[in-house]
């Protein structure tokens, strides 16, 4: 199944109200270790695109003023429920990651959070992202990507085809999202489940 904005309307709306009890502990080791890698300073401005339910916020370090954007209203109300976030100045937001309204450079930092396989089209999100990126600014992806280069085996367009039902597609490789974009990739480490997801910080260029 190809993925595409409706669909994902219907199965976020589905996976809002048990997403944090189902997903919650087996996401937020990455979680961490992607918010630790982008290292937040006081004063800057972070969007944190694919908000969801908000699972990122408790991770904001003291003094940072966070913009969350999500497709999904039901995603969006969980993460209503988990403000205020003490010291930090927090905005939530309806809107689409492939065409986001903030205007270019406003953002020093953007996450994106298991968001890149989700997403309809990778790349436009990705030039977003970028886009409303200060120059020399900072993404930091936690997501799951094939090795570039490498093609998924039957097992895997198998498993992909019941994965994107449920709103994740794991065939992505990070190397087409990114191919003659603005960026550079600072740091790729492997995170959880044995490596499968990575945490990889990108600069722009």
């Amino acid at each position: 199944m190809k993925m595409n904005k409706r669909w994902n309307h219907f199965v976020y709306r589905l996976w809002a109200p048990i997403y944090d009890s189902v997903l919650g502990r087996l996401f937020g080791p990455g979680r961490k270790q992607a918010m630790d890698l982008v290292a937040l300073r006081p004063g800057e401005r972070v969007c944190l695109v694919g908000v969801g339910t908000g699972a990122d916020l408790p991770c904001l370090p003291e003094g940072v003023h966070a913009l969350g954007v999500d497709l999904s209203e039901a995603m969006l109300a969980q993460a209503r429920r988990k403000l205020p976030i003490v010291g930090c100045d927090i905005e939530l937001r309806l809107g689409d990651a492939q065409a986001l309204t903030m205007e270019d450079a406003a953002f020093d930092a953007v996450v994106l959070n298991l968001v890149l396989s989700v997403v309809p089209d990778p790349r436009a999100c990705m030039s977003e992202a970028l886009r409303v990126l200060r120059p020399g600014g900072r993404v930091v992806v936690f997501d799951k990507f094939l090795p570039d280069g490498s093609q998924p085996g039957g097992a895997r367009r198998l498993s992909n085809a019941f994965s994107t039902l449920l709103g994740t597609d794991i065939n992505r490789r990070l190397g087409d999202t990114i191919a003659g974009l603005p960026c550079e990739v600072v740091r790729d480490e492997p995170s959880i489940v044995g490596g499968m997801y990575r945490v990889i910080l990108l600069r722009r260029s």
